[in-house]
Parts: C-alpha cells; structure tokens; sequence
C-alpha cells in the first residue's frame, strides 16, 4: 500500500512592505512521504516571499516538469518558476526557456556549498534565474514550527522575513547567490 502525503493547513496573515503587498492566505500543504517537513516549509516561505493572488503550488515532487510553485497570466504563460533545493542545470535551462522569471530557494548547508560551487557559471548566462541559499538553522527553526493546523503572520521588510506563530519568531534571510538582471 503507497503512503500518502501529510496534509498541513496554514492561516497566514502576510505584510510585504517591500512590495506594499498585504493579504491573508488559507494553504493547504500536502507533504510528500518523501518530503521533510524542512523542505514544505521552505515551499511555505518561498510562497510568503513571492506571495500573490495568482501564485500556486503545483504537483512537484510528483511531477518532473513542474516547480515546486508557478504563476501563470490568463493566457496561461507562466510568469514565475519558483524551485527548490539544488536542480541540475538541464532544468534550470529549461525552468528559464518557459518562464520569464525563475527563482530557486536553495536548501543551504554544505551539500548546497558543492552544487552552488559547480553551477554558479553554468548558469550565470540566464538573466531571468536568481537563486537564494537558506541556511539548515533556519530551516530548522521553521520545522519546529509545523504543525498540522497553523497560523503565522509573516512580516517582509528590507529583504527580511519575520515569521511569527505567537509563541515563535523566526527570521528567515536569504543569501542571494545570484540575482536576476530585472530583480
């Protein structure tokens, strides 16, 4: 019998000062069986961080030519890939063909050191790819967040997230690896 992923839902109220972007949001978050909880929070920031009213989560894991999120215009292009962890660079090319902008949100750690080390002039040649790295501590610190039911309120400012279940804050800082030429 196959197991089945975890479903987690989460309420969050989101203030983006750097975008004048403010909303509340209702996800509901599948985990994979082969999906740590890091990595599903991290699918979680990565939304906050680019959070908007036409942002979805997609299959992922279970799809090779899906991101973990996109959003799409009516016309159905797709106007941002958002990846994570360290994906070769066959798929970055291919994320930059069919996306105006892609963003991967790098796991962090060493692991993560070595990928970057054999990528960085692989892809330095697509203006539309920014990669951030997110270190294992705070991957950590979001992961002793989960929980089934959960509600955060997100704060973004200066390039900082401030992320708050009422008992816990973490701040989530990104190291950009590589910037977009538009970002």
């Amino acid at each position: 019998m196959a197991l089945k992923a975890t479903i987690y839902k989460a309420d969050i109220d989101i203030s983006d000062m750097d975008r004048s972007y403010y909303a509340s949001h209702n996800l509901t978050l599948a985990c994979h069986p082969s999906e740590t909880v890091e990595r599903m929070m991290l699918r979680m920031v990565a939304f906050i961080l680019n959070a908007s009213e036409t942002l979805a989560f997609t299959k992922d894991i279970c799809a090779d030519d899906e991101p973990a999120l996109w959003q799409k215009n009516y016309s159905d292009e797709i106007e941002l890939w958002i990846d994570l962890g360290e994906p070769d660079e066959k798929r970055i090319k291919k994320a930059c063909s069919r996306a105006e902008q892609v963003i991967v949100y790098s796991h962090g750690g060493r692991a993560s050191d070595v990928w970057w080390q054999a990528m960085e002039n692989k892809v330095s040649r697509f203006d539309n790819l920014s990669v951030v790295g997110i270190g294992p501590e705070t991957l950590s610190e979001l992961a002793a967040m989960a929980e089934r039911s959960m509600q955060f309120s997100a704060t973004l400012q200066d390039g900082q997230l401030w992320l708050s279940d009422g008992t816990h804050n973490v701040l989530v800082e990104g190291v950009r690896l590589k910037s977009a030429a538009h970002a």
